[in-house]
């Protein structure tokens, strides 16, 4: 294996399985990594409206309320309110985790690919990392 960038359609990229040996695979596998790399920053702009929500379905309290409601919890009294605002809170949390851990996952795949120091492999990323960034951001500042 080269440890330097190479241009070359040969190549193995990932997986055991995922073995380029023509100019056609190495197209398609280029468009593959550039696809990875667009829904990579796709995610992340998910990801951070996600927080988004989570922050606004966050209920106003201060840590005085909070240490009453746990004083009553624990007293035995029921406060459904305040069982409705933390439930919605941990939905919103494990679905933030979840958005992480798939992000986490195509950046090292994409990282990876580009690790088969093949140089249109490195950039079909690089173009769909831009091409993401391009495409993801101006729904930020959408609400």
């Amino acid at each position: 294996m080269a440890m330097h960038f190479v241009f070359s359609d040969e190549a193995v990229l990932l997986f055991d399985f995922w073995r380029v040996h023509s100019p056609t695979g190495m197209a398609l596998s280029v468009l593959v990594v550039l696809l990875l790399a667009v829904l990579y920053e796709g995610i992340k702009v998910a990801k951070a409206k996600l927080l988004q929500k989570t922050l606004e379905n966050l209920p106003n309290t201060t840590s005085q309320q909070l240490i009453l409601e746990s004083d009553q919890d624990s007293t035995g009294s029921r406060s459904t309110p305040a069982n409705g605002h933390r439930l919605r809170w941990f939905l919103c949390y494990f679905g933030q985790s979840l958005v992480h851990v798939i992000q986490v996952v195509l950046g090292y795949f994409v990282m990876l690919a580009i690790m088969s120091y093949n140089t249109w492999i490195f950039l079909g990323a690089i173009v769909g990392l831009g091409v993401g960034y391009y495409l993801a951001y101006p729904l930020l500042s959408m609400t």
